[in-house]
């Protein structure tokens, strides 16, 4: 008779979290510890326990780390998403305590230690909660629809493609309206994510784009970013957000601040008091909302959806269940709302590692303790504000200093290479080496060409 197709046991997962390799102990000996998501805090988590006598599996819905401060750059053409995304397989392959899952998390049975994902149950001793955030569009979930935001490869991808089309069927239009409308780009929020869009579409449109059109010119490209708030960058100075204004200004950005957004359709955005602004491409960045952990913890949350949680980043409750990153609500000692960027992801997670190696130990652990590195964004080229403690930075020195703190959070050698050599190349060149439009693409809603492509698109 053959042996039982494991293929039809709709939950084998491994419980022990030892990967069933050989000479791994037995799972009563070891504590099991999971992992829900392998972004910048679970991978500080998986990492901070390489050396603990604990079994490990770190669980995510794609098989990559992505490094999110750098999407915007696939998004505009500027990089390659395997430049800033790796393998979490080769990342931790060194480690002998882990076993990576690729799965989607989908609740937590607390009464039974188990966390509920799309492959089967899978009981705990430790779980870390590193969900991150998705986008928040304040109600209107309709939006979406028409204007995507940025948090993963895929979305960056899909936005590369919506800009690069937006010129190509620009060129094959021959209504006026009907350019002006495709070569108009609205990017809805004044943030850094916002900023570096605006910037980076300005420089693409302006520069890299610019000789290879021949009946429209990507140089009239209108940019628009609108940001409901007074100013860019609430988190920084005055001083550096008007600076950031200026620079984008004068790159040909129009920046309309003090203006929310009440409506966005498949061709335009309107603001508040009825203004309607023609724009075949719109990209949202204005604001987040929390992962669905809290609802599967049952837990208190903040406006935004984080779970509230103990000064050792535990649920109340519940003292082996950890949340961190953008899905946690802590405050700093100044009674500050902990940000949701990459470095508080990171100190949380090394803080969690921390806690569950002294909890082995039987040893205290201390509340966590968020330090402030900065803040810092990028305009475009040349042109970066940095706020470092007492020290602020514009201008050339700003961008470099951005530019130096980027490519060292990169994940690996080869990456901080790459991607220092295609920043020099771009540079040097004005060229955008990842121009790439792919998957199928719909037929261009207007085919007639411009009768005198010469006058769209005189020679410089």
């Amino acid at each position: 008779m053959p042996a039982e197709d494991s293929r039809d046991e709709p939950h084998a997962l491994d419980r022990s979290g030892t990967g069933g390799e050989p000479g791994a102990p037995a799972p009563a000996t070891r504590p099991h510890v999971v992992i829900v998501g392998a972004g910048f805090g679970g991978l500080q988590v998986a990492r901070g326990l390489a050396r603990a006598p604990v079994n490990v599996t770190l669980i995510d819905r794609h098989n990559y780390h992505c490094f999110q401060p750098l999407l915007y750059q696939v998004a505009t053409a500027t990089l390659s998403p395997a430049d800033i995304a790796w393998p979490i397989r080769h990342v931790l392959s060194r480690q002998t305590n882990i076993t990576m899952l690729m799965a989607r998390a989908e609740g937590v049975d607390r009464d039974r230690r188990e966390l509920l994902t799309s492959e089967g149950p899978l009981r705990y001793d430790y779980l870390v909660l590193a969900t991150g955030a998705t986008h928040s569009y304040f109600g209107h979930e309709e939006w979406a629809r028409y204007a995507p935001g940025l948090k993963d490869i895929e979305d960056a991808t899909q936005l590369r493609r919506r800009i690069l089309l937006a010129f190509e069927r620009a060129e094959v239009a021959s209504a006026p309206e009907t350019r002006r409308r495709l070569l108009s780009f609205a990017i809805v929020g004044g943030g850094p994510t916002g900023v570096e869009l605006a910037g980076s579409i300005a420089e693409i449109s302006r520069h890299a784009l610019a000789p290879d059109f021949k009946r429209v010119d990507p140089r009239t490209a209108r940019i628009l970013l609108i940001e409901a708030g007074e100013r860019l960058l609430p988190a920084l100075p005055e001083r550096l957000s008007a600076h950031a204004r200026e620079r984008l200004e004068a790159m040909g950005v129009e920046v309309l601040t003090g203006r929310p957004v009440i409506d966005i359709g498949p061709d335009h955005v309107t603001l508040e008091g009825g203004e309607h602004l023609p724009a075949s491409t719109k990209i949202w960045a204005a604001g987040v909302r929390a992962s669905p952990a809290a609802q599967w913890l049952g837990a208190e949350t903040d406006r935004a959806g984080r779970c509230r949680v103990e000064p050792d980043l535990s649920v109340p409750g519940e003292p082996d269940i950890f949340v961190i990153g953008d899905a946690a609500a802590i405050s700093d000692r100044a009674g500050k709302p902990v940000p949701g960027i990459a470095p508080a992801a990171k100190q949380m997670g090394s803080h969690v590692a921390r806690v569950i190696a002294a909890r082995l130990a039987g040893t205290p652990a201390p509340g966590f303790r968020y330090r402030h590195a900065g803040d810092l964004a990028t305009i475009g080229r040349n042109a970066a504000v940095v706020k470092l403690g007492r020290f602020e930075l514009t201008g050339f020195l700003g961008w470099m200093f951005w530019g130096i703190v980027h490519v060292y959070f990169l994940v690996g050698a080869r990456n901080r290479i790459t991607v220092a050599m295609s920043w020099l190349w771009n540079y040097l060149t004005y060229q955008r080496a990842a121009r790439l439009i792919t998957g199928d693409v719909e037929p261009a809603p207007v085919r007639e060409l411009p009768p005198d492509p010469a006058s769209l698109h005189p020679p410089a």
